[in-house]
């Protein structure tokens, strides 16, 4: 056996000691998505913020754990009384990754670069009141707006307006370089993507200093590799069914919370005989919500019936207005005209609420006699053909941008949606401040979309997680699609 020697059991072996102590300070996280590239400032793909969402990435303003606005790479900011101008004052000391500054000339680019004619950004409407951006000095950027937008501070902490260095333009996709407080290192595409702590990061430092996302879309897989501890953390387990063996095992902690993603059957609104509001109605009156909330995800999730978060305080439970009534749902495709059904495609996204819910909705329509034809498609592929495209007649996907209704007044938006009066309800919204009157106009939103039957409100997706049981510091709650790793720590 081997013993220490009198000398060792001085300074040398208290410093072994520690060493031996000292706390784990990587970390290897599971997601079932691989990005399809890593710009979250050009694609409606929630995987890209799930990887740099506030670790290599920030906006001036940013979402904290519990979904409050909080300041980014903005210290401060002052609103002007006609709600028109707003004039950020920048932290100090702030660089991007390859060294060089972040200042007022940046959030100019970046702000300027949504607006762009060119300009793939996936919310571009969110930022369509934004008139002028003007730099007073390096640490003060002026926002004007052309009318007032109560919701200008909130748009500006998602992802998809991250401030952005226009030297790293033309490689962002492959080599993302942001201000964050973990720097991107590598992309093995299908395997992993691998990101460090930025030493000379601005604010307050990560305690990990390496972390690596595993991409693993198989709930068989995922399962295995988090019961052998290849992985240290899940984010967004695919197999619920396996949450109580996770929860029986003290080696491992299982976090259930909630999350902004309203899980719809997206419906192609201009497409025939979808553009016919009584068979988007017979649409939604054929489906059993609480079969699939059972069936997909094993309980986890919260029935929906308007495009709208439950734990909002502003939620109008309109699941009434949609309740499963197969016998209504025949009635209503025979007033219009299709007493013998008809046959549609859906377009199905890797992950499992949408593999495992589009078979049993499948099952459903076929009782009322809808034939969907049944299509699975990568993530790459279904932004190309059906977000972009809009070549699709039903798909499910789940929306997780925060308090995003808003998307119903873009009539270009995929499911093609175009209603006058619901677009003039969100403009006088934007201008809206006093909060009761904005609660009361989001609830004739919701109602407006719910009798219109613009699409199939499933339910609100769980926020479902395993991690080791060391993990410290991880989002219970995930108000924006982020897998925040900046205050992550294992246990000492």
């Amino acid at each position: 056996m081997f013993k220490l020697s009198p000398f060792l059991l001085g300074v040398g072996a208290a410093a072994l000691l520690a060493g031996t102590a000292m706390a784990k300070d990587d970390l290897i996280v599971a997601i079932q998505l691989e990005p399809p590239h890593l710009d979250p400032t050009s694609a409606a793909a929630g995987a890209i913020d799930s990887v740099l969402y506030a670790n290599v990435f920030e906006g001036l303003t940013r979402f904290d754990s519990a979904g409050a606005v909080i300041p980014g790479l903005a210290k401060s900011w002052e609103i002007s009384d006609d709600g028109l101008t707003y004039t950020f004052t920048l932290n100090g000391g702030v660089t991007f990754h390859d060294g060089t500054t972040m200042d007022a000339e940046d959030v100019k680019f970046s702000l300027d670069r949504i607006g762009a004619d060119d300009s793939a950004n996936a919310q571009k409407a969110l930022y369509a009141s934004i008139s002028e951006v003007n730099v007073i000095d390096p640490a003060t950027v002026e926002v004007k707006l052309s009318e007032p937008n109560g919701m200008m501070l909130f748009n500006l902490a998602w992802g998809d307006a991250v401030i952005v260095a226009p030297e790293s333009i033309e490689n962002i996709k492959q080599t993302p370089i942001g201000t964050g407080a973990f720097k991107f290192d590598s992309w093995t595409q299908g395997d992993k993507i691998e990101i460090s702590r930025y030493d000379e990061y601005w604010g307050t430092p990560a305690v990990l200093t390496k972390a690596t996302f595993k991409f693993i879309s198989d709930p068989t897989a995922a399962l295995g590799a988090m019961m052998a501890e290849d992985i240290d953390v899940f984010a967004g387990f695919p197999a619920p069914e396996n949450l109580p063996q996770f929860e029986a095992d003290p080696r491992f902690q299982v976090l259930v919370g909630s999350t902004e993603g309203e899980t719809i059957l997206s419906t192609n609104n201009k497409v025939a005989p979808f553009d016919n509001v009584k068979v988007r109605e017979a649409l939604a009156h054929a489906i059993d919500r609480q079969a699939i909330i059972d069936g997909a995800m094993f309980g986890y999730g919260t029935p929906i019936g308007t495009h709208f978060a439950p734990h909002n305080p502003a939620y109008v439970d309109l699941t009434g207005m949609s309740a499963y009534d197969p016998e209504k749902a025949r009635a209503l495709l025979a007033e219009a005209g299709f007493a013998d059904g008809f046959e549609t495609t859906l377009f199905l996204p890797p992950p499992s609420y949408a593999r495992r819910g589009g078979e049993i909705i499948a099952a459903q329509l076929a009782e009322v006699g809808i034939k969907a034809e049944i299509t699975n498609v990568e993530w790459a592929q279904w932004l190309e053909s059906v977000f972009n495209g809009k070549n699709f007649g039903l798909t499910i996907v789940s929306h997780t941008e925060p308090m995003d209704i808003a998307i119903y007044a873009n009539p270009d938006y995929y499911f093609q949606y175009d209603n006058p009066a619901f677009q003039d309800l969100m403009a006088t919204l934007n201008t809206t401040t006093d909060p009761d009157t904005r609660t009361t106009m989001l609830g004739d939103a919701q109602k407006i979309i719910s009798e219109d039957y613009v699409n199939g409100y499933l339910f609100q997706l769980a926020a479902l997680s395993v991690a080791k049981a060391g993990v410290h510091g991880l989002w219970a709650n995930q108000p924006t699609q982020a897998t925040d790793l900046t205050a992550v720590s294992w246990a000492e």
